[in-house]
């Protein structure tokens, strides 16, 4: 039976609690069910001290922002199964304080900007996270009418990156895509390149399946290109990957919000992820 495996929650940037998601994902007829916050230890142990839920099985994950310092753009690497380890952890504490100040900082000038805005309230969306999301800072403003959703023109003005720096952009130092796959296999994870599609990541797609770095490619994604997805599923043929599918659930914190099991893995693909991460552990 299917699993969505790529699920974000009030842990990271979603909008809906980690509970809701296991009856969401059984109402959609999933079997399986990750929660896959970002640089989350949190969304990890839930799964574990959870194992079943509403009928679900979670999966234990998170996904991890590396950076591709030589293209110069985000990469995002789904790990599944990972041991609830201090490697992890230390990451997620890691990130979780960088990703803070940074987005910490660009609240301090929004309230120069905008006196309608104040931290505070950023900080009460926050409160499961940990740390501060940008989508944070926008529920402040889409509450009160002063943005055109979440991220629209508002967003790329204040926090785009290109073609213009937006006016308080301020980000994170990432952690090198070799680094995180490195943690990955330190926490006997299952490292799964995300959609590819979304921060041009294909030609890293082919560098590191071609250098045996990848269990597996999602490519069953709303925003992975249909071209991306032919030449994806090629390379996981070719190359014995893991294929998996989902639906970069985010609740009410996405341009276009799509329900729970939109998008979703094969069984078939499950059972591999699950050996993969059991032949690990041994």
């Amino acid at each position: 039976m299917p699993g969505d495996l790529h699920t974000h929650t009030t842990f990271s940037d979603g909008s809906t609690p980690v509970a809701k998601l296991p009856f969401l994902a059984r109402c959609a007829g999933m079997t399986h069910l990750a929660i896959s916050d970002h640089d989350s230890i949190r969304s990890v142990r839930y799964a574990y001290s959870n194992p079943v839920q509403e009928g679900v099985h979670l999966i234990p994950a998170t996904e991890l922002t590396a950076y591709d310092y030589e293209r110069g753009h985000r990469v995002h690497i789904l790990c599944y199964w990972p041991d609830d380890c201090a490697p992890l952890a230390d990451f997620a504490a890691l990130m979780a304080e960088r990703r803070y100040q940074a987005v910490l900082q660009s609240c301090r000038e929004l309230e120069d900007l905008c006196p309608q805005f104040k931290t505070g309230e950023a900080l009460e969306f926050a409160r499961d996270s940990g740390t501060l999301y940008k989508a944070h800072v926008m529920r402040v403003l889409w509450q009160y009418g002063l943005a055109d959703g979440m991220y629209n023109q508002v967003y790329r003005s204040l926090f785009g990156l290109k073609p213009v720096r937006g006016k308080i952009l301020h980000t994170p130092k990432y952690e090198t895509v070799d680094t995180v796959l490195d943690l990955i296999r330190a926490c006997r994870g299952v490292a799964v390149l995300a959609h590819p599609s979304v921060y041009k990541s294909m030609p890293l797609a082919r560098e590191l399946i071609a250098a045996g770095r990848l269990d597996g490619v999602e490519i069953d994604h709303p925003r992975n290109t249909p071209e991306d997805r032919e030449e994806l599923l090629r390379l996981a043929q070719q190359n014995g990957l893991i294929v998996t599918g989902g639906t970069d659930f985010h609740g009410m914190n996405a341009n276009n919000p799509r329900p729970v099991g939109a998008f979703y893995t094969a069984d078939d693909q499950l059972q591999r992820i699950e050996a993969a991460a059991r032949a690990r552990k041994k």
